[in-house]
């Protein structure tokens, strides 16, 4: 049996109001790729901060190549050998490529730094994930795939590097930049190094992850070879029962032929152009196509967030003028962002003030905040939207990743809004959050309200969608009944 690298024994976290990590205990082998598993709130990033030092565990051992450690801050696990890669990408935009991946080490020539030496060092860093930039290129004009790589090259780029640790790598990655991250993370463990990953995506498991660990809770539910898993196991661990339906089932009957949204030949030059189409009461109408097709761009472009050249937007039959936001959500639409941490939440202010803002007049008096009124909106929407929270004074960044989403949408049912644009609203939750939006979803449509979905997630779009668009190179090339279309239709439209 292999030796192990990490041994986590009986490690307690708490925080105001939570457990978030209850005596969990498993080891990692040497060389391996070691999965990482649970719904949000789980603990999984709590873990990776403690391995990191960004916390300080409230108890139990970790032991690293064998020995008991201390790690009380990043600078001390990278002298470990423990490097991290957070979901949330830690970069400056405005430096070079060699100048993120050595900020904190610049070589040096006196005083002044060793240009040569910095451009010789980034390529070398670059070659050892089999991956090639210009160290002189501005961080700003990559790619979200190349940053990530960027994240690798720089976690690997201290001499002793033992212990990566991945959260999230894949969750802004198209399915062919996923496979080019799966190709490096195999070359790594060729080169001895080994990978905590955790991903909601279980299925990409299956690609690259030698063992798993699942936690529940904040508890350890068990370890177990991936050939020995299925996605079906795994999610009945990470949730504590079968989900027997992936996408829940809705009746058809919801759609009436109430015109509830229509844009007809809505343009902007070198983006999208003559977008007209029809979106009808109780109706979910998705938008599919590749990154970059311009889906994002056409829904923008609906709310007013960005401006159109072209083109009329009209409500229940009546023209209306959008020109920002604040008009949209008069008229009754919303949008709830695919970038849920800049775009979709106030993160530091407290998950109550996040779920009243759209809508203050409900919680106001003569003029002034009603306090009382505000804290019976936002306990009603915790409990409607199953938000796991300790207190609704808590800031937003502070919960997991599924249940800030939760936030965002309860957001806006307290508005009056009967169309719903939801942007990626699944990315990077966990499959029991991910069930949770889908019924949201089908619940808002049996109310009579009226959802544009945009996913990159074929299956899924396909399963939560009752009418399709595919739209490539900023233009509808195709429309399909969701019972009707085929992945292979998807694929020979959008491409």
């Amino acid at each position: 049996m292999s030796v192990s690298i990490l041994e986590v024994q009986h490690i307690t976290k708490e925080f105001p109001g939570v457990k978030a990590l209850d005596d969990v205990s498993f080891s990692v082998r040497q060389n391996e790729v070691h999965a990482l598993v649970g719904e949000n709130g789980a603990g999984k990033s709590t873990l990776m901060k403690i391995l990191n030092g960004n916390y300080i565990r409230d108890a139990g051992t970790i032991l690293f190549d064998g020995e008991a450690v201390e790690i009380k801050n990043p600078k001390e696990a990278k002298k470990l050998g423990i490097s991290i890669i957070f979901q949330e990408l830690n970069l400056v935009p405005q430096l070079s490529v060699a100048e993120n991946i050595y900020m904190d080490r610049l070589p040096k020539k006196g005083l002044l730094v060793d240009w040569p030496k910095l451009y010789s060092d980034t390529k070398a860093a670059l070659a050892r994930i089999g991956y090639d930039l210009d160290p002189k290129l501005p961080t700003q004009e990559l790619s979200v795939a190349q940053k990530q790589m960027l994240e690798l090259a720089r976690a690997l780029s201290y001499e002793n590097t033992k212990l990566v640790l991945m959260d999230e790598p894949t969750a802004t990655l198209t399915n062919q930049e996923c496979k080019v991250l799966f190709e490096v993370i195999h070359r790594l463990k060729e080169q001895g190094i080994t990978v905590i990953y955790i991903s909601h995506r279980l299925e990409e498991l299956f690609e690259v992850c030698d063992r798993l660990t699942i936690l529940r809770d904040g508890k350890y539910e068990g370890t177990m070879a991936i050939e020995e898993a299925t996605v079906d196991s795994i999610t009945a661990k990470m949730i504590g029962r079968e989900i027997t339906e992936k996408f829940p089932k809705r009746d058809k009957g919801c759609v009436t032929p109430q015109e509830m949204l229509r844009v007809e030949n809505l343009g902007r030059q070198g983006i999208f152009e003559d977008i007209s189409f029809t979106l009808y009461q109780g109706e979910v109408l998705g938008l599919a196509g590749l990154v970059g097709a311009g889906r994002t761009e056409i829904a923008r472009a609906i709310f007013g967030i960005d401006y159109r050249d072209s083109g009329d937007i009209y409500i229940k039959g009546k023209k209306v003028t959008i020109k920002d936001p604040a008009q949209a959500i008069d008229k009754g639409i919303c949008y709830l962002s695919e970038d849920r941490k800049t775009e979709g939440l106030m993160g530091t202010l407290p998950v109550k003030w996040n779920i009243t803002i759209a809508n203050l007049a409900k919680v106001l008096r003569a003029g002034l905040l009603n306090t009382k009124k505000e804290n019976e909106v936002a306990d009603a929407t915790i409990k409607t939207m199953n938000i796991k929270t300790p207190t609704r004074n808590q800031i937003a960044f502070n919960l997991s990743g599924g249940n800030q989403q939760k936030v965002v949408v309860g957001k806006w049912l307290n508005t009056e809004v009967d169309v719903f644009i939801f942007d990626e609203p699944t990315r990077g939750i966990d499959v029991g959050a991910k069930y949770e939006i889908y019924l949201l979803i089908n619940e808002l449509v049996e109310q009579g309200k009226s959802v544009i979905m945009i996913s990159s997630e074929l299956p899924e779009i396909m399963g939560m969608s009752d009418r399709l668009l595919v739209v490539r190179g900023g233009r509808i090339a195709a429309e399909f009944d969701a019972d009707d279309m085929t992945a292979q239709d998807f694929i020979t439209n959008a491409i």
